[in-house]
């Protein structure tokens, strides 16, 4: 189960990262034609992959925690709503409506502005999970804190 947890949470990071990596990258330097392409795949095969990591991120982990006390447990804990509320609310929907806008070439200011909402939330989602992850390793003793 630990095992599992952690593959899923390192899976759904790198998704994470490299969906903003790759839309900040191609938004700065390519066509509107290789930006549509980019969004289709964040969404197709992208979605399809990031969505059930998550899912699996966030069930393994509530099972390795029953029981469990104790500071690290419950700040973990405190942030996952933060980050799947950030996940269903901003970065699915804004996923897609990307993708539908750039697949019509709509790249106005609409697009724009969801895309720096998307960028935001991702950056906020990244933040969290790079946390969530540095207190599982304090957890399972592979990061040793200084006192």
């Amino acid at each position: 189960m630990k095992k599992l947890h952690a593959f899923a949470s390192i899976i759904s990071f790198l998704c994470i990262a490299s969906f903003l990596s790759s839309t900040i990258i191609v938004d700065l330097f390519c066509s509107h034609e290789t930006i549509a392409k980019l969004k289709s795949l964040i969404v197709l095969p992208g979605l399809i992959v990031l969505i059930p990591a998550m899912a699996i991120t966030g069930a393994t982990g509530f099972k390795i925690s029953k029981g469990r006390k104790g500071m690290i447990i419950e700040k973990k804990k405190k942030r996952m709503p933060y980050i799947a509320l950030i996940g269903v609310l901003i970065m699915i929907p804004s996923a897609i409506l990307l993708n539908m806008w750039a697949s019509t070439g709509q790249f106005g200011t609409k697009f724009l502005l969801v895309q720096l909402i998307e960028l935001m939330g991702g950056g906020v989602n990244l933040f969290l999970m790079s946390i969530n992850m540095k207190d599982g390793f304090v957890l399972t003793g592979k990061l040793k804190l200084k006192r």
